[in-house]
């Protein structure tokens, strides 16, 4: 239902266009009335005119559902004694709107509707807000978009689950749909902020582009939010103590499931339960029935957790070669680039983190992999106390860069880099220094320079 609202420009041509498929010769007239009146906001006014219509001529016109929701839910504010009677109404145009326009609205986006307005108005249970989220987003993934319907299906879930009626299962498998789908959104975005992210630093942007990238970082930050409220909901469900007995329990059941090994092993990677047994009998199972990507990966993820470096360092640059994705092998170099971080290895991380941005400039994670680096590195770059607590900017210019490219890092990405700028020099260190305005230059291995902030 939620469509990009056009002005209905001459609308009561159209609307005598279409007078043979109305029953009652008011209806065109009535349609001129409310449309007018709600392109206004006054709805109170276009409530009596839309009612006749859509009772008398639903098929008459779209604008009878495009404003109707609006003038509904208008009434429902300014009405709370009639509430029930608009809530059924509002039922009624979500149920009927795709069946009369389908070229308009979607069978999907009216079941996502019907559930926000009785989750909105308290007025379903966690069953029927869950079945018609579950089957909007299972029957049409693709156009489930709604950020607070994502959140509301998954946290539905967790509190069902918690009341002993869905399977801890379950709430894994659609965790693993829900988030999926919000990377696969967050990377459309992010390939679209790319595209001018370039133009905008160059001050190139046409207005209509920067529409566009407005409203690309804007969607980004929402899908940010959720996906952290996601996390957060899933909370101790995915901890080590609950993965372990559910999987031990579920093995000899899965074991020659490729797709259900790999999301085992994966989540148990994720949450640092490699260490458990279980790991080794997921990724040994995996590997036998699949040799790919994902088996190698986590082949390397158990000899890291043995303490062989090297022999882990194999396998992951196997998994990498296997890996025929871009997206999912920059996915892959940069969580090499990670562990190589942790462990010191600047000049690895860095190559690894260097390689996952030529394969997805949209990834914002190895730009903060690299300015955590460089800010590690302040007392190997520079002879002066200024010149080493000045690649901080530099740190700070890489760790905005990420959430420039990739929408679901923006906030982390501007709390890192104001958190490195907190550690650079300070205005009265630059004026001391007399460096305003001056470029130094790193000898270390971050090489590069940065340009001191003029005062």
């Amino acid at each position: 239902m939620r469509k990009k609202i056009s002005i209905l420009v001459g609308v009561l041509g159209v609307a005598f266009a279409t007078f043979g498929q109305a029953q009652n010769p008011e209806c065109p007239q009535n349609l001129s009335i409310f449309a007018e009146h709600a392109k206004v906001k006054n709805y109170d006014a276009a409530y009596e005119p839309w009612k006749m219509v859509y009772e008398n001529c639903p098929t008459l016109h779209y604008a009878t559902y495009l404003y109707g929701e609006r003038i509904l839910k208008d009434k429902l504010e300014k009405d709370p004694a009639n509430k029930d009677t608009y809530i059924a109404m509002l039922e009624d145009l979500y149920a009927t709107s795709y069946k009369n326009f389908p070229k308009r609205y979607t069978e999907t986006g009216s079941l996502i509707d019907l559930a926000l307005l009785k989750y909105d108005n308290k007025i379903g249970t966690d069953q029927e807000i869950y079945d018609l989220l579950d089957k909007a987003f299972k029957n049409n993934p693709e156009e489930f978009k709604n950020p607070k319907a994502l959140y509301l299906y998954f946290s539905t879930l967790v509190d069902m689950n918690a009341a002993g009626k869905k399977d801890l299962q379950e709430v894994f498998d659609t965790y693993d749909a829900v988030t999926g789908k919000i990377a696969e959104e967050n990377q459309e975005l992010g390939e679209t902020i790319v595209k001018y992210v370039e133009k905008e630093d160059a001050g190139t942007l046409t207005s209509k582009e920067k529409k566009v990238l407005d409203a690309a970082r804007k969607n980004g930050e929402n899908y940010e939010k959720i996906s952290g409220s996601i996390d957060a909901k899933l909370g101790k469900l995915a901890d080590c103590d609950n993965l372990i007995p559910l999987y031990q329990k579920n093995f000899e059941a899965h074991k020659t499931d490729a797709n259900w090994l790999k999301s085992a092993a994966g989540r148990m990677d994720s949450k640092d339960c490699t260490g458990d047994p279980l790991f080794v009998k997921l990724v040994e199972a995996l590997d036998k029935i699949e040799p790919s990507a994902s088996s190698k990966y986590y082949l390397g993820s158990l000899y890291e957790e043995q303490g062989n470096s090297s022999k882990a360092l194999e396998f992951y640059k196997q998994s990498v070669d296997l890996e025929t994705d871009p997206i999912k092998k920059s996915k892959k170099l940069t969580n090499i680039a990670n562990k190589a971080a942790k462990k010191g290895q600047k000049s690895t991380a860095r190559q690894y983190c260097n390689e996952a941005l030529q394969l997805n400039p949209a990834n914002g994670t190895p730009y903060l992999i690299l300015a955590g680096l460089y800010a590690n590195s302040a007392n190997d770059c520079g002879s002066t106390s200024f010149e080493k607590r000045a690649i901080y900017w530099k740190a700070a210019q890489v760790a905005r860069k990420a959430g420039q490219v990739d929408p679901s890092l923006s906030s982390k990405a501007a709390q890192t880099a104001a958190s490195y700028e907190g550690r650079a020099p300070s205005k009265q260190d630059i004026f001391s220094s007399g460096m305003a305005g001056k470029t130094i230059q790193f000898s270390c291995w971050v090489g590069g320079s940065v340009k001191v902030p003029s005062l």
